[in-house]
């Protein structure tokens, strides 16, 4: 029998921008929500505790297993692991979730397939299929037919499809694998066609979908496979239906073991779509944006007093009540796990700058398919209003701090950004009137940034440094972002000091933390990963190359063999923490990649 493989985040991500699984390094898919990312975990086991050898899994175990190996096919989601045998038998796994044109229309069910084939030898396998309802509580009821077999998971009806025995399945039963079998965990109806041969083609209509957007891609020269592996990933997070962009695949990975900082990630952070949809404009990935950007001016349409929320669900739902599931023990038996996240009634007003700021290349970019016009300006206008009240007041800032408010600087930069991006756009469609009025209401930000959040230091370079909050001292990651937000150039002496203390503060060798004091949770325990990133661009920026690539390089070299990051990293032992895959992360892969890398005219 397979030896349990130990609960950790060597993960693999499949999908198809409806559903998402993931699977450990066995094999099993040990995480897996139907009918989306934000629903009820069929395969809940990497929350279970134990490692989900029981339940909530689904796994093929190969008799006297002594070596596995994972890989993805190139450029594609679609993983293949290879189990071997003491004998010198193996097996192939190919794990996808269909995508692909298909009548018209992108085919992208409620569906995760597999394919299982001999390689050599007389390999004996199982199939351990256990998926559970209710956030694990309780194991799917089972009905069967001659080739199917249904699970009752609740509201969602799942029907396996297979040439494998059924019995077999049901049983759990050991027996040689003399031929490929073939796997279809879909909707409850029937499959029309034979499951081997459309498998198969879907197996290779999928891979084909796949490396053809990679080919639009516009990588960098250098880290190629890092950048692609990040970017799949990337569109992987959006819901496609609605064009949502989910914060991770994941809810309530720790950020550090025991910190109960056990959050549901699966939700629609406008904050972090924003990073997301601007790293894959680098690359020239349009359809998340165009797709991200209807999601936006729905969020707009349906806030008639013109507030925003941090998050969405991906259906574009307000409300995304918090509570806990009382029957998952969580990840290594570190709970709680929550559902839904009570930040979404928080006030965090850097919002309203990251809607305005990927909006405002739907104006120029003339390879859209639909070019924003004057009446989604006067829309966008509303969105900027509210930035404009809201840029000195207090609010729970980025970091989403749940019992203490402040003018947060980052919050205020990004209404700064926002009246700014007005001001360039009304200028491009020609509303002289309306440029000058934002302008002028960016300049006045600004200089209220420029007294309330620096802080002056007797004998510090510069007078002293740019601090987190209006009239505070202490510092935070995101003040690194004044560049890249085009608030400050980077050779601005203010910057420099400000980076020089941030350094100081908040460094911890390789790593990067988002703040050095005390929240609701106490002290950080772990490195928050994109703030190490954000470190990487600033370094960039200020003509340090040489560490900015070091430190780069040290970041690739702590992904997992998936070629993905989590959230946090423990900064000593650089052990992963956090949900996964998280976007945030895979941005900072995205963007410093892009701005390290050797030129293509240095090889062409």
């Amino acid at each position: 029998m397979t030896s349990p493989v130990p609960t950790s985040l060597e993960l693999w991500p499949i999908g198809n921008c409806q559903v998402s699984a993931l699977i450990n390094e066995s094999g099993a898919i040990v995480w897996g929500c139907v009918p989306r990312v934000d629903g009820d975990p069929t395969f809940c086991a990497l929350l279970r505790g134990d490692g989900g050898q029981d339940a909530g899994t689904w796994r093929f175990e190969l008799e006297n297993q002594v070596s596995v190996q994972q890989h993805y096919l190139r450029n594609t989601p679609i993983l293949v692991t290879r189990l071997e045998d003491a004998s010198g038998g193996a097996v192939e796994i190919y794990d996808f979730a269909p995508r692909f044109e298909r009548s018209g229309r992108m085919y992208r069910p409620v569906a995760f397939a597999r394919i299982v084939r001999p390689v050599s030898g007389a390999p004996r396998i199982r199939t351990i299929l256990t998926p559970m309802s209710g956030y694990g509580a309780k194991l799917a009821p089972i009905t069967q037919g001659s080739n199917h077999i249904r699970y009752l998971v609740e509201r969602n009806s799942l029907r396996l499809t297979t040439d494998a025995p059924v019995g077999y399945v049901l049983d759990e039963r050991w027996f040689r694998l003399e031929k490929p079998l073939h796997f279809f965990l879909g909707p409850d109806e029937p499959f029309a066609g034979n499951v081997e041969h459309d498998l198969e083609t879907m197996l290779q209509r999928t891979g084909n979908y796949w490396r053809l957007w990679v080919r639009g891609l516009a990588t960098p020269l250098d880290w190629q496979d890092a950048v692609i592996r990040a970017a799949i990933t990337l569109k992987l997070c959006q819901h496609e239906e609605t064009g949502a962009i989910v914060a991770a695949l994941t809810t309530s990975i720790p950020e550090a073991p025991g910190s109960q900082r056990n959050w549901d990630y699966r939700y629609c952070w406008i904050r972090d779509a924003y990073y997301t949809v601007q790293a894959l404009n680098h690359l020239g990935a349009l359809d998340v944006l165009e797709k991200y950007l209807a999601y936006l001016r729905n969020i707009v349409a349906d806030a008639p007093d013109g507030v925003i929320q941090p998050l969405y669900a991906v259906s574009g739902a307000k409300e995304i009540i918090e509570w806990e599931a009382a029957d998952l023990p969580g990840y290594r038996n570190t709970g709680p796990v929550r559902v839904g996240n009570a930040a979404y009634y928080q006030v965090q007003n850097d919002c309203y700058g990251q809607i305005v700021l990927p909006s405002i290349q739907s104006f120029l970019d003339q390879r859209l398919l639909r070019i924003a016009n004057e009446d989604d300006f006067r829309s966008l206008e509303q969105v900027g209003e509210m930035a404009w009240k809201t840029h000195d007041m207090p609010d729970a800032g980025l970091w989403e701090l749940r019992t203490r408010t402040a003018v947060h600087t980052y919050s205020s930069v990004m209404s700064w950004a926002a009246c700014d991006r007005l001001s360039n756009a009304a200028q491009y469609l020609g509303l002289d009137e309306r440029a000058a009025f934002w302008r002028d209401r960016a300049d006045t930000i600004r200089a209220n940034i420029d007294a309330g959040a620096w802080h002056e230091v007797e004998g510090h370079d510069a007078g002293g440094h740019y601090a987190a909050s209006f009239g505070g001292s202490q510092l935070d990651a995101s003040l690194l972002q004044m560049v890249e937000l085009r608030y400050l150039p980077p050779e601005d002496p203010r910057f420099r000091a400000t980076l020089k203390s941030v350094q100081k503060a908040l460094r911890r060798g390789e790593h990067m933390l988002r703040y050095d004091s005390e929240d609701d949770f106490g002290l950080p325990e772990t490195a928050f990963n994109i703030c190490t990133f954000w470190l990487i661009e600033a370094l960039h920026r200020s003509g340090e190359d040489e560490e900015a690539r070091r430190l780069f390089e040290a970041m690739l070299a702590h992904r997992t063999r998936s070629g993905l990051l989590s959230e946090d990293m423990d900064f000593e032992t650089s052990e992963l923490w956090g949900n996964f895959p998280q976007t945030y992360s895979l941005v900072g892969i995205i963007n410093c990649a892009g701005q390290l890398s050797r030129s293509w005219r240095d090889w062409r």
